[in-house]
């Protein structure tokens, strides 16, 4: 099971462009496995080769408009996930992929003035339950509408299929 620690500390790994889709994030070739580690050593290399050796567990990442638009592949945030990617903070997600977080037990953050105000390698505060950034190298506040409980509720149990699970007991 999932424990969703509603304050936490990070990293930020921004990518100022919009229209990430879910082949950038985890390219079609790697698609043979549903290994979350395996899937890891490729994510994001077709954006930033370099990503796997940047981000360390429970960092972030940043980005524009409609993230995670394309193919509705859950291995996207599979690899995100494996990566150790906590949140991406993006101003907005592509619907899919957005459901498939939650679905898959990862936290999104949509937020449209988050990449104006944090900049690559900012240290982040995140209080996912009071729907608030504070970004700590620049000391500025971002506020975001955080998710609703039953969203909460399934990230906490790990994801859709362990919520259902827990219901069915």
């Amino acid at each position: 099971m999932f424990i969703l620690e509603y304050t936490i500390m990070l990293k930020a790994h921004v990518y100022k462009r919009d229209h990430i889709n879910t082949d950038e994030i985890i390219p079609a070739r790697y698609l043979n496995t549903d290994d979350e580690m395996e899937l890891a050593k490729h994510c994001m290399e077709d954006l930033d080769g370099d990503f796997v050796n940047k981000v360390k567990e429970g960092d972030c990442i940043v980005a524009g408009e409609d993230f995670g638009c394309g193919s509705s592949r859950e291995h996207a945030v599979w690899a995100l996930r494996g990566a150790g990617v906590r949140t991406v903070i993006a101003k907005t997600f592509a619907r899919i992929f957005y459901r498939n977080a939650i679905n898959n037990g990862f936290y999104l953050i949509e937020s449209k003035d988050a990449p104006e105000k944090i900049n690559d390698g900012d240290e982040l505060e995140i209080d996912f339950k009071a729907g608030l950034i504070k970004n700590k190298t620049t000391d500025k506040d971002i506020r975001f509408n955080p998710l609703p409980d039953f969203a909460l509720e399934i990230i906490e149990a790990g994801g859709l299929l362990n919520k259902l699970a827990q219901k069915n007991r």
